[in-house]
């Protein structure tokens, strides 16, 4: 056999390494900028808080945490998305205790996912989803645990997890609602154990100051999710039907790969399914009805779903995969199945090479450093105050805030009538944005970076 019992554990963990590692040095390498989304963690971060303008607050805590170690250091925030990852795949791995006896089938379990880009291509931009992850898997972890031992340190921790889910990202509800549906299931068989209801105190714990904190900012990251959505075009009847499938088409595309890793550990895919069996219908539970319930959100509401929202919710795929399978799976004929492991494996950070270095017009193309050392430079030559706030979209704001010596926090000081509010600051501050506007209303030293306008105000010398 190509995988000895023995040294599943070994293997696990050079795997793992070997994963941080590559997606850590080839985006370091290749990318002149970190991506916008780790921008805007790094905006949001600057500025601590129960939430911001777009998403619930955990993974600007998390950036924020790495800069306070790490500073302006890009590779950092790779490394960041890598531990995101690598962590998930060993609660995976854990997980797997209760649903294999055979350590090749839980390990098998985990190198599938390798065919899935959520977890490879797409995993050096940490974000919301990215950082979702391991409370996908922890929360899975302990509400299984839960379920059979009962206890209520895995229910508190259930809960607990649960509700750090849903500070990362709010369609950690759809995991939680399929998991409702299987305690349907568990009241209807009379296995259910109302001490579960634990859970809901750690959960509300947790949540109560991003309630607070939603109700005092008009339910603002709620409202940007809507617009995400498109719900604000529901006069089309055939939203209802375009998108919908187009998600289901696009999910399918995504899978074609895991799809040929699966196919190569079994003659084919024919097998009887046992209904009745507890650990199959928790692991359709949190790996297919999720996916149902998106899908039929899309159908009612005729709502766009994007690609990158189904992140957290094929990291059960392998397990729910070689459960069905195990008996069929070829324990001693595995050389087909490493060579395409090791090809996707290989052949996907190839290609982000690839593409980093001969396509130029990505976010990661911007010169963010470059912009900010001219803008530090500028500054330094006719103000003595050190710069202590950035305004600005995310992007370009959060540029400045994360490549500027005095790590100014970000925010937005234009009001919507176009005028610079300039009261209850303290220290100077710089406002990027359109270059024809501010050209016309800074009060300060002007100048014009890359496609942007600059406007300084601050004590001069």
């Amino acid at each position: 056999m190509l995988v000895k019992k023995n040294n599943i554990y070994k293997i696990l963990i050079i795997f793992l390494f070997a994963h941080l590692i590559i997606w850590t040095l080839i985006p370091s390498i290749s990318n002149n900028n970190l991506p916008l989304d780790t921008i805007e963690a790094l905006a949001w971060g600057n500025n601590l808080d129960w939430g911001y303008s777009k998403h619930p607050p955990l993974s600007a805590w998390a950036a924020e945490f790495f800069f306070k170690i790490f500073g302006s250091q890009d590779w950092a925030y790779y490394l960041l998305s890598q531990i995101f990852i690598t962590s998930t795949f060993l609660i995976i791995f854990k997980f797997t205790e209760d649903f294999f006896e055979s350590k090749i089938h839980r390990f098998l379990s985990i190198l599938l996912l390798v065919g899935i880009s959520f977890y490879n291509f797409t995993t050096p931009e940490f974000n919301v989803y990215i950082c979702a992850l391991p409370f996908i898997a922890l929360t899975t972890l302990y509400c299984w645990k839960g379920i059979n031992n009962n206890n209520y340190i895995n229910w508190l921790l259930f809960g607990f997890f649960a509700g750090l889910g849903v500070l990362s990202h709010y369609l950690f509800i759809y995991l939680l609602v399929a998991l409702d549906f299987f305690f349907i299931y568990l009241i209807i068989i009379k296995k259910f154990n109302f001490r579960s209801l634990i859970s809901i105190y750690s959960f509300i714990l947790v949540l109560t100051p991003h309630f607070v904190w939603l109700v005092d900012n008009n339910y603002t990251t709620i409202t940007y999710a809507f617009e995400r959505t498109g719900l604000e075009n529901l006069n089309t009847f055939l939203n209802h039907l375009i998108y919908p499938f187009v998600f289901l088409g696009k999910q399918i595309g995504i899978l074609i790969p895991f799809l040929i890793m699966a196919l190569l550990t079994v003659p084919n895919f024919k097998n009887k399914i046992n209904l009745k069996d507890k650990k199959l219908l928790f692991l359709i539970s949190i790996t297919i009805l999720p996916l149902v319930l998106i899908f039929i959100t899309s159908l009612v509401l005729g709502i766009k779903i994007r690609t990158m929202w189904m992140t957290p919710f094929y990291l059960f795929l392998g397990v729910l995969f070689v459960y069905i399978f195990k008996k069929k799976i070829y324990l001693n004929n595995k050389k087909y199945f490493f060579t395409a492991f090791l090809i996707f494996f290989m052949l996907s950070p190839i290609t982000y090479l690839y593409i980093s270095t001969t396509q130029t017009d990505k976010r990661t193309d911007y010169p963010g450093k470059k912009v900010s050392d001219v803008i530090q430079e500028k500054w330094d030559e006719n103000f003595v105050n050190k710069i202590a706030l950035v305004a600005g979209d995310e992007w370009y704001g959060g540029n400045l805030s994360y490549h500027l010596k005095s790590r100014p926090r970000w925010d937005n000081i234009i009001d919507e009538s176009k005028e610079i509010s300039i009261q209850d600051i303290d220290g100077g501050f710089i406002i990027i944005g359109e270059y024809k506007i501010l050209s016309d209303i800074c009060p300060g030293v002007f100048l014009k970076s890359e496609n942007e306008g600059v406007c300084m105000i601050g004590k001069k010398k």
